[in-house]
């Protein structure tokens, strides 16, 4: 039972980590400076924050036409439900 809550609590925190980096991405990008790097954006949603990063790419309208980064993002979740159902099979 803790170890359920442990991976729901974590995949909040990735979710809302994931939304906040989408935000300060789009703000660095008005104001010119610094980005955070697309494979961060891309580790962060691959590591369980996938909802939170499609949710604030379209939330903000940040990175929504940028190929190949759209393809990637969108695939990120459907390579974790392929890993769950593995998971899920081989258990």
């Amino acid at each position: 039972m803790l170890a359920v809550v442990c991976v729901v609590i974590f995949i909040a925190v990735m979710n809302a980590t994931a939304f906040v980096l989408f935000m300060l991405d789009k703000y660095l990008a008005e104001e010119r400076a610094r980005r955070v790097p697309e494979s961060t954006l891309l580790l962060v949603a691959l590591v369980g924050g996938s909802a939170g990063a499609i949710a604030g790419q379209q939330y903000w309208r940040h990175k929504t036409r940028k190929e190949p980064f759209r393809t990637m993002l969108f695939s990120v979740p459907v390579i974790q439900v392929v890993l769950f159902l593995g998971w899920l099979f081989l258990r």
